[in-house]
């Protein structure tokens, strides 16, 4: 899925004042994590993850798995917090053209 400039600059708006629904603990990125971030997804379309990884490196293969495997789009990454934007099957959300 792509999104303009312009849409990213509206869900960056949105996703300011959100805090973060999914956090990866020890294990890193299971399958249950995905499942987690899937059903958020799902239900907000519109989430923050937070990664608490040291390694820059790791933490950027991890943001990319997510975007890989839940098919969203990453909106932007603030420190160890990646937004990501997916629309649910009924979209909630109506983005700018």
């Amino acid at each position: 899925m792509q999104v303009t400039n312009k849409q990213k600059q509206f869900l960056k708006g949105l996703a300011h004042p959100l805090k973060p629904v999914v956090l990866l603990g020890g294990n890193g990125l299971t399958e249950g994590v995905l499942a987690e971030i899937e059903i958020a997804l799902e239900h907000h379309e519109l989430i923050k993850i937070k990664v608490p990884e040291e390694d820059r490196e790791m933490r950027q293969a991890i943001y990319d798995a997510i975007v890989r495997e839940t098919a969203g789009v990453q909106v932007q990454v603030i420190g160890k917090t990646l937004v990501l934007y997916r629309p649910a099957r009924e979209p909630k959300m109506k983005l700018p053209k």
